[in-house]
């Protein structure tokens, strides 16, 4: 079962005005063949299918664990994304208000982020197309699924530096630069397993590409907090094995590995507002607003 906290996992800066096309170019990162729901499912369903979990505990524990924060980072590309879609010029009447809604989105690569989703995050890459099941990789053996996963996360590490490239937004790029801390402890986590299974040292083949991380401003500030030698226990109790996996010093040399019980701190969803142009909640938000209210104090609470 999942706990769900209601925070992003990291404090995210608030786009000054929309940016419908690196909106386009951050929903690989949410649907693409290597986007964050395809790093989510493929540990969620080798976590499902795990076989002799009893007797290879730190393996089972250390992927259901990266599968729980990839759940954070699904939340993360989807406040990005709609963030980037956020403040949407509008007039509040959409006769009125349509050319400023056609001005901000004329040139927009992905429509369907304004006629489906009402300005919001899709199960779908960057050119719209859907997410697929079949990009999930379960095979049972325990050495090729790990295989499979250090190299899930070097390929989403190398999308993420193409998407780095492809847009100067301040709020895309710091969200860039908190996953690639992230994913980079992952594949390193990944890498150890098979060490500890193999022999083999994949940990000197990362980073891939072979781009540190304190190479980029936005990664900086994480790496100099330590977040690429903390692995999250994203748990009350459960998942403490991961511990026998998540052991050593850091790629940088930089200090000991740590395992960190519970999640980061956090930080606050970023406020959507209504758009009268997309008829979102509705033509009149405040008149949903107001009957919210009225709910919310015949059940005892106040108003925030």
């Amino acid at each position: 079962m999942f706990l769900r906290i209601d925070k992003l996992q990291v404090e995210m800066p608030k786009p000054s005005a929309p940016d419908p096309n690196a909106a386009a170019a951050v929903q690989e990162l949410m649907g693409g063949r290597f986007g964050e729901m395809s790093t989510l499912m493929n540990y969620m369903y080798q976590s499902f299918n795990f076989r002799g979990r009893d007797k290879l505990r730190p393996y089972y524990a250390l992927i259901a664990n990266i599968a729980t924060e990839e759940l954070g980072h699904i939340e993360l590309v989807a406040a990005t994304v709609n963030s980037l879609l956020n403040a949407i010029p509008s007039e509040g009447d959409p006769a009125t208000g349509a050319a400023s809604f056609k001005q901000a989105f004329k040139d927009a690569r992905i429509s369907h982020h304004h006629i489906v989703t009402g300005h919001g995050i899709m199960a779908a890459n960057s050119m719209g197309q859907p997410w697929r099941g079949d990009y999930i990789f379960n095979s049972g053996n325990l050495i090729l699924d790990l295989l499979h996963n250090f190299f899930l996360e070097n390929g989403a590490r190398t999308q993420k530096l193409r998407v780095y490239e492809m847009t100067d937004n301040p709020s895309a790029r710091q969200m860039l630069g908190y996953l690639f801390v992230r994913g980079g402890v992952h594949a390193h986590a990944y890498a150890l397993a098979l060490e500890q299974l193999t022999g083999v040292e994949m940990k000197k083949m990362l980073p891939i590409p072979n781009i540190e991380n304190v190479q980029l401003p936005e990664s900086r500030p994480f790496e100099e907090k330590g977040l690429h030698r903390k692995l999250y226990r994203f748990s009350p109790d459960d998942y403490k094995e991961v511990a026998a996996v998540w052991q050593g010093t850091a790629l940088d040399g930089s200090g000991p590995l740590e395992v960190v019980d519970g999640p980061p701190q956090g930080g606050d969803h970023v406020q959507l507002d209504p758009s009268t142009d997309a008829f979102i909640p509705d033509y009149h938000p405040e008149e949903i607003q107001e009957i919210a209210m009225k709910l919310y104090q015949k059940a005892g609470g106040t108003i925030p």
